[in-house]
Parts: C-alpha cells; sequence; structure tokens
C-alpha cells in the first residue's frame, strides 16, 4: 500500500522572483526542505496550508568573483578547505554559488589552484573556478603583481583544459596585449568563458577577441581603458558590447552615476551582472596578506600601506542594496544582475529559479532589500519546516 503524498506548506510572500520578473499574488510550495512549484496564490484549493512571509523572496546570490571569504584567500591557499570556506563565508550574507578567483601569480599557485578545483569539484557552493590573469596588460593591473604578469602560455591552455575535461566551469580574465584571437577561439572552444578585463587595449582589438568568441568582461571600468571622445578603449567597447559584464557596486570601485550610465546604456537588457571581488576580509578579520603586502580595511575601504584602494570588502546582499536604494536600479533589474544574469553566464538558468530547489538556497528580502534565509524565518519554524542540514552547519 503506498503511503499518500505529504501535502505542502505554500509560502505566500509580498512578491516573489522566479528568476525573470517580480510577481505579487505568489504562492512557493515546500515539502520536506525542498520548494516545489510557483503558483497563483488565487488557483490555491481552500484546504491548502499558506504562510504569509513579509518581503520579497527569491534565489540566493551567485558570485562569478570572489577571491577570498572567511579569512580564506585562495591566492595564500590554494585547497579545497580553503575554497570551502570561502563559499560558508559568504553562504552567511545570501550567497549561495561562488566562482572561487585565482589573481595573477607564480605558475606553481595556478597550478595548486586549479588542483584545489578539481578537488572540490562537487562541493556545495562551489560553481568551478574564475582564473584572473596571469596574462593581463601591465599598465592596467591593478592590484596584480607586474613580475607575474605574462603572455598566454601552453601551461594555462593545459589547466583549461584539465578542468573542462572534468566538467569544470571555467571563466578566465585576459586582456588583448597577452592573447590572440586565434589562443582565445581554441579556449571558447573547450567550453571556458572569455573574460576581457585588465586591460589598456584599443576598441578595435577588444572587438576582435569578441569576434573570437570572448563572451565577457571584468569589472567594468575598473582596470580598464576609459572611454574618451575619440577613443572609446574597453570600456566604450564593453558597453556597446552584447557581451555579458561584471561591475562592483560598493560606492568605491565604481561611481552610482557610471553604473546607471552603463546598465541605461547596454544595447540589450540583461548582460549585467553583479560581483563582489570580495577578499578574504568577508566574513573574516579587518587585514590579510597578498604578495607579501598587508592589506586592512579603513573606513569600509580595503587599502595597502599607502592608503590607495586594495581589493573589495563587499558581500553580493550589500550590492544589492545599494544598486535599488542608490543606483536607482529598478528592483527586478537589481535580482536579475545578482541571481539571474550570473546563472546565465555559466550555463546554469535554473539556479535563477528559488522552485525546485534546496530550502537552504532561499532568501527572502526585507522592505530595505536586506537578506536573510527564508528557512530560518520563525513562522517556518513554528510550521515545522525542517532546516536543511547544510544551512545549519553553515550558519
Amino acid at each position: 500500500m503506498c503511503a499518500s503524498p505529504v501535502a505542502p506548506i505554500w509560502i505566500a510572500p509580498d512578491a516573489l522572483f522566479d528568476g525573470k520578473d517580480l510577481h505579487a499574488d505568489m504562492a512557493l510550495a515546500i515539502t520536506g526542505g525542498r520548494t516545489g512549484k510557483i503558483m497563483r496564490r488565487a488557483n490555491l484549493s481552500a484546504e491548502a496550508k499558506v504562510i504569509e512571509v513579509a518581503g520579497t523572496i527569491c534565489a540566493g546570490f551567485l558570485d562569478l568573483q570572489v577571491n577570498g571569504g572567511g579569512d580564506a584567500l585562495l591566492n595564500n591557499d590554494q585547497s579545497a578547505g580553503a575554497i570551502a570556506r570561502m563559499a560558508a563565508a559568504h553562504r552567511r550574507f545570501g550567497t549561495v554559488g561562488i566562482l572561487p578567483t585565482v589573481i595573477t601569480d607564480a605558475p606553481e599557485v595556478l597550478d595548486r589552484a586549479v588542483d584545489a578545483a578539481l578537488a572540490a569539484q562537487g562541493m556545495q557552493g562551489v560553481l568551478g573556478l574564475h582564473i584572473e590573469g596571469p596574462h593581463l596588460s601591465i599598465a592596467r593591473r591593478g592590484t596584480h603583481l607586474a613580475q607575474y604578469i605574462r603572455p598566454f602560455e601552453a601551461r594555462t591552455m593545459a589547466h583549461i583544459q584539465r578542468l573542462r575535461a572534468a566538467g569544470i566551469f571555467v571563466k578566465i580574465t585576459l586582456a588583448p596585449e597577452a592573447v590572440t584571437p586565434a589562443q582565445v577561439a581554441q579556449i571558447v572552444a573547450t567550453g571556458a568563458v572569455v573574460s576581457i578585463g585588465h586591460s589598456d587595449a584599443r576598441a578595435e582589438e577588444v572587438r576582435a577577441l569578441l569576434a573570437a568568441g570572448a563572451s565577457c568582461f571584468t569589472h567594468l571600468f575598473n582596470a580598464m581603458s576609459p572611454m574618451l571622445n575619440r577613443a572609446a578603449g574597453v570600456t566604450g567597447a564593453c558597453i556597446n558590447s552584447l557581451a555579458y559584464a561584471g561591475i562592483i557596486c560598493d560606492g568605491h570601485h565604481v561611481a552610482d552615476e557610471m553604473i546607471a550610465l552603463a546598465i541605461r546604456a547596454r544595447p540589450a537588457a540583461g548582460r549585467m551582472f553583479l560581483v563582489s571581488d570580495a577578499m578574504s576580509t568577508v566574513g573574516g578579520s579587518d587585514r590579510f596578506t597578498l604578495y607579501g603586502q598587508e592589506l586592512h580595511l579603513e573606513g569600509g575601504r580595503l587599502v595597502n600601506a599607502e592608503g590607495s584602494l586594495a581589493g573589495a570588502h563587499v558581500t553580493m546582499a550589500e550590492g544589492l542594496a545599494r544598486l535599488i536604494t542608490h543606483v536607482g536600479v529598478p528592483p527586478a533589474t537589481a535580482l536579475d544582475m545578482a541571481i539571474s544574469a550570473p546563472a546565465r553566464v555559466i550555463g546554469k538558468p535554473a539556479l535563477a529559479s528559488p522552485a525546485g530547489r534546496d530550502l537552504g538556497d532561499i532568501l527572502v528580502l526585507d522592505g530595505q532589500w536586506r537578506s536573510s534565509f527564508l528557512a530560518q524565518h520563525p513562522k517556518l519554524a513554528a510550521n515545522a519546516v525542517p532546516w536543511p542540514e547544510k544551512l545549519h552547519k553553515a550558519l
């Protein structure tokens, strides 16, 4: 005799982001610690158990540029354990998927980072590996150490092929000064995403890489040649393209007005995505060492000994709130930038939806766009909805 199916509990928020749009009067089913389908509240049966929740429900954030977190920095510790600490630190703030990022360093550091990504395959909250450098422009290197910057080489190509053969998503930031269009085409053929960044190139050089298959830009406005009246530079080429572009929204790296301008100026919607570019201070202590130099927090900014900006200390939750409250981005667009666009970049659009997910991957955002986990909501606890074990461990 078959057991009767368990009736779901329906969560009815003020608004629900389904990965595409914000909707009112929607309800999300929960059964056994997992979400089910989304349905209009008006279509629920009279017997349905409905829990009303104030705020907006959405899937957790996805961050495609995470250098560190929880006092772990991938450039300092190339291990699966460090990646796990980074993922756990960012999950505390609503980011349920990260792309660990290794920046320019000695060749053996990249070797070990690739080994760590392979060891972390399948780990909760880990989306792959972002290789940011060493094939960049010295003129636009930013924090990256000049002595390790070099042209694209066979060793890096072998790493990409090895990761892709294992089914691991790879995003690699390259400058036109350090790679040829033919090499970009070879990288793209593996299924890796080529992102243009840390470059002082001319717009036509950028367009040559886009024609070869590059489909993304790394932290728009930062570490790239600017737009001028007679020279569009990397910045202008990016904004005018159909490629995806990551951007940091922390009030320090890019002026709010410039973020708003770029979003309005893109020729197609849905091509901008939010990144934190976070260092180990997120969920960790207020200082760390990179390349033998101590960096520390000062007035909410990460700075070096000279007081110059040197990395980001921001969460995706903070970036989302700032997009809406300071930049003036419509909430649905901001949510797309923090959830759906990153999901599209990595080829996993299902991660944009709150339906069919572990309950531990679902957020509720309050009226000030502050995030918390739906699984922690007191109304769910009162109705004996089980907390996902992974959320319990992460918190």
